[in-house]
């Protein structure tokens, strides 16, 4: 990202408030394990007690005793880190498979496409359930699920990219230098292609997060992590006793998942001069 970029983000109070706030939820979710060393699961107090009630639990105690808020920064280590690795391999197979098929066109654009097409056409809710009851719950199968619903409209605007730059002059002159296609594809044509594709990043990982939370509120995440989804399933039978206990992983789901929107709204805003905020 050049410095020109960041300032053009950097325009956007929302976006980088957003951003500050990602920042800071990100650096108490690596603290989690020296803020709280007994974990989310431990039982540290009586059970079902109010917010406020006492400081050593301010959000109060879930049926079991245990603190929210322990269990709302342990859940940010596993959403953050899903959301994180999802994006990355999200982008790289939409990058490697869309930058094949736009340059290479033809028959190997159509068995690509088609491909891409199957993917797309399967609810994205229904692939992951499936793939992680297959696989078992855990982290890596969350990650692949979520990832193989994701990752074809990432494919479809690489090749929209790849089939506009392929023709121009700088990929013709590349041509006649005699650079292999492998050198034209990824050194020459992929940077000029990235920016838009950059600007997807917040909607993949708003995607992922909101992904693990309802395959964890449906019992199929990591049963070894802590989960906003896995808290708001095990408090729902308690709406009316300890109403608190759905609102504070809710409410960290609502506010990251906007925020982590608004981040991605101001980097596609920030890639694209034509809407570049300010003089």
């Amino acid at each position: 990202m050049s410095i020109r970029t960041l300032r053009r983000f950097s325009r956007q109070p929302s976006a980088l408030i957003s951003a500050i706030f990602l920042l800071v939820v990100g650096l108490l979710a690596i603290a989690a394990p020296w803020l709280y060393p007994e974990t989310a699961w431990a039982m540290v107090a009586p059970p079902l007690q109010p917010p406020f009630a006492a400081w050593q639990w301010p959000l109060g105690t879930d049926l079991l005793g245990r603190n929210p808020l322990a269990g709302l920064l342990y859940g940010a280590r596993l959403s953050l880190s899903i959301g994180l690795l999802v994006t990355f391999f999200t982008l790289l197979t939409g990058i490697v498979i869309g930058a094949l098929a736009g340059y290479s066109g033809g028959l190997g654009d159509a068995i690509l496409m088609r491909v891409t097409d199957v993917f797309q056409v399967i609810p994205g809710l229904f692939l992951g359930v499936i793939l992680v009851a297959i696989l078992e719950p855990s982290i890596t199968s969350l990650v692949l699920a979520i990832t193989l619903a994701a990752w074809p409209p990432v494919a479809r605007i690489v090749r929209s990219e790849f089939l506009s730059l392929r023709q121009q002059d700088f990929v013709l002159a590349a041509r006649t230098a005699g650079q292999r296609p492998l050198h034209i594809v990824f050194v020459e044509i992929l940077p000029n292609a990235l920016p838009p594709v950059l600007s997807l990043v917040g909607l993949v990982m708003t995607a992922a997060i909101l992904g693990e939370s309802a395959l964890s509120f449906l019992g199929l995440g990591d049963p070894e992590s802590m989960s906003w989804g896995s808290m708001i399933d095990s408090s729902r039978n308690l709406a009316r006793q300890a109403w608190w206990l759905s609102l504070w992983p809710g409410l960290a789901i609502v506010i990251t998942v906007l925020a982590v929107h608004r981040v991605g709204e101001g980097l596609r805003v920030a890639f694209n001069v034509r809407e570049q905020v300010g003089p």
